[in-house]
């Protein structure tokens, strides 16, 4: 079969599509990704993928949508697809619309978080509502990365169908690796007993970082590394200032590592993860964080809360809030045999649960792939 891979941007593609792409093809499919341009495409490539780039906009500009949804239209026809699989909210369902309109026999759809399940003005939250449902009628096979979202899609009529599929990562990339903490640690000046706490994701607001750095300056002798950066089409608040205080006010403990591609030797050389978001769909970071062996202190909310159990492999807070997890981190710094427990439970759990092959061969077969 010949089969479009479809989503907003270049970082989405290379890394939540990317093993997806990966499996498809290794099954004799033909596979081709469609996004926005952008310089993390040149991993797919190097790999041999085709990627069309089409204009996506992460916004509800009707304008831009309506570019976008016309330049679809025009590659599906021409590409003359058997399958094309979507993913995100706009681009999901721009992708659908369009794959209808041009006849393709078979449109898919994996929802990665719905927008109506983010915090926002209630006509946004009715409006997202409305169009998942109108475009869940047009959807062939319906999956979510999410079990309790799989739910809200059969409960709230999206789709009768929906099947949680979750997210995966490679456990022999993941790991505990003695030999890349050392040469991490001492790379980036961290000590022989100090708590390295961990946070890897863009860097907005509902990542919770406003609260993480707050709540960082309440675990003395730890220190915060962070890996990741804005994305140009990120919106919302300038996280700037919030980083500019915190590296005041604890000189030498936060480190900004900016976007790496060798996050798992960096996980390896962590004590601790954390991730206090305010909403997600199911983190890979969490995941990946769980695979080396490392405690998760994240948020009691849709998607993280199916990945940590509370007080088993790491602790869960409520979103927004400052001193909950300042006392979550505060108990893992103080506490190796702790984190030593918790993180060996994590990566069983991550390994029975999030193993990316597994992941990958149930979405393919789900997919009739």
């Amino acid at each position: 079969m010949k089969i479009a891979e479809v989503t907003n941007v270049d970082f989405s593609l290379r890394h939540f599509l990317l093993p997806l792409m990966r499996g498809a093809r290794a099954r004799g499919h033909e596979v081709v990704g469609l996004c926005a341009e952008g310089p993390l495409l040149d991993l797919p490539r190097a790999e041999g993928f085709r990627v069309i780039p089409v204009p996506m906009a992460r916004s509800l500009n009707p304008v831009a949508q309506a570019r976008c949804l016309r330049e679809l239209h025009r590659v599906f026809r021409a590409e003359r697809f058997d399958l094309v699989h979507a993913h995100m909210p706009i681009s999901g369902l721009l992708a659908r619309a369009a794959a209808r309109a041009a006849g393709v026999p078979g449109v898919a759809y994996t929802c990665h978080g719905f927008l109506f399940n983010q915090p926002g003005p209630g006509w946004r939250r009715e409006l997202a509502l409305a169009l998942e449902r109108a475009a869940g009628r047009i959807t062939d096979t319906y999956l979510t990365v999410s079990e309790e979202e799989a739910e809200d899609a059969r409960r709230l009529g999206i789709h009768p169908q929906a099947v949680p599929v979750r997210n995966g990562r490679d456990p022999g990339l993941f790991r505990p690796d003695a030999g890349a903490r050392a040469a991490v640690r001492a790379e980036l000046g961290a000590g022989e007993g100090e708590c390295v706490v961990l946070a890897v994701s863009r860097l907005v607001r509902h990542k919770g970082y406003p609260e993480l750095l707050q709540a960082m300056e309440a675990v003395p002798g730890a220190s915060l590394w962070v890996v990741g950066e804005r994305l140009a089409t990120d919106h919302g608040e300038d996280l700037e200032p919030w980083f500019a205080q915190a590296e005041a006010a604890m000189p030498g403990r936060v480190r900004r590592l900016g976007y790496r591609h060798d996050v798992a030797r960096v996980m390896a050389a962590a004590d601790v993860f954390a991730l206090p978001s305010h909403f997600e769909g199911l983190p890979m970071s969490i995941i990946e964080a769980m695979l080396c062996g490392l405690p998760v202190v994240a948020t009691d909310i849709r998607g993280s809360r199916e990945m940590v159990v509370e007080g088993e492999t790491g602790f869960l807070v409520p979103p927004a809030s400052i001193e909950p997890l300042a006392e979550a981190l505060g108990r893992l710094a103080g506490d190796a045999g702790l984190r030593a427990r918790m993180g060996a439970a994590g990566r069983l759990r991550a390994i029975e649960r999030f193993d990316e092959a597994k992941v990958v061969n149930r979405t393919l077969d789900l997919l009739g792939l």
